[in-house]
């Protein structure tokens, strides 16, 4: 008696699965339909429930523009993403790393909500390689990798979620995290002490947000430097990115800046040399006459 080999092909078998496992949560979502007011409210009291997650709701980074001039880039953080996703509700949110060459790592995030029905994917990319040329280790690599997934599904999920519905809610949260509820001098301490202990002079801090004492940092510079804080913490941005790298930057562009003054100098000198003319003298506006427009004779 022949014996019948029956062959399972597992790509097949998950494929069946999931495809069930989206129809289950599809049909449910239909059967319990989310309901805006509700969400609001769950956002509005997990996002409010005191000033330091308030606070950790953004996130801020200061680039320069097309003109060289700073820009402030302010936006929502990951935890206000998982707030949002958590009250939001009836979503299916993944997340992967899809690509890893040795010189940059990749990471895929997909969010679909099952009552629309929209889905919306994701990639976030950052670089395991020194400016020395070396390959992060196998353990910088994975953190590296769970920041970038961590990115990828704040996009997803922002990106799934009108940004209309939440916008009244995510105004009063910043509200709550510029409260006075601590008084503005202990709030300087505490952030100064922060960035101090990650290695940040306070000569940095004041020239990042460009003020000469530490008694001219307001709510709002205090704010920023707390999602600042947020940033770096979720690897959008490195302190050495931020404080030593611009400064280094701001220093070259002063250093260009003289140089070609310089340069300007000497070659008008070569020209008046070459030329035999005589430089032009500039005349001061103290000895014009303002009246006659006459030269005064200097005494």
């Amino acid at each position: 008696m022949e014996q019948e080999i029956i062959e399972i092909k597992q790509a097949e078998v998950l494929q069946a699965i999931n495809r069930a496992e989206v129809d289950i949560q599809i049909s449910t979502a239909k059967q319990y339909p989310r309901d805006l007011t509700t969400v609001l409210n769950k956002i509005a009291t997990f996002a409010k429930m005191d000033k330091e997650t308030a606070e950790d709701c953004f996130y801020v980074l200061r680039r320069k523009d097309k003109s060289g001039n700073d820009t402030l880039i302010e936006g929502l953080s990951i935890r206000m993403a998982e707030i949002i996703a958590s009250a939001w509700g009836n979503l299916r949110i993944q997340t992967r790393i899809v690509g890893n060459d040795g010189k940059m790592i990749t990471a895929q995030a997909i969010c679909h909500d099952l009552e629309s029905n929209v889905a919306v994917s994701k990639e976030v990319s950052r670089s395991i390689v020194t400016k020395g040329g070396y390959t992060f280790s196998q353990d910088m690599q994975i953190v590296t990798g769970n920041a970038a997934s961590s990115i990828a599904f704040r996009n997803a999920v922002l990106s799934v979620i009108p940004k209309a519905i939440t916008k009244k809610i995510i105004n009063d949260v910043k509200a709550v995290a510029m409260g006075q509820t601590i008084d503005l001098e202990e709030s300087r301490r505490r952030v100064m002490a922060y960035y101090a202990k990650a290695g940040v002079k306070a000569e940095q801090l004041l020239r990042y947000l460009g003020v000469k004492a530490v008694e001219e940092i307001d709510q709002q510079m205090i704010f920023e430097l707390r999602a600042l804080r947020n940033a770096i913490e979720e690897g959008t941005t490195t302190i050495k990115e931020t404080f030593i790298d611009a400064e280094k930057e701001a220093k070259a562009a002063g250093e260009a800046v003289k140089t070609a003054t310089t340069a300007k100098g000497k070659a008008e000198a070569a020209m008046a040399a070459a030329t035999g003319s005589a430089p032009v003298e500039t005349i001061e506006a103290e000895e014009v006459d303002s009246e006659t427009g006459e030269i005064k004779t200097k005494k």
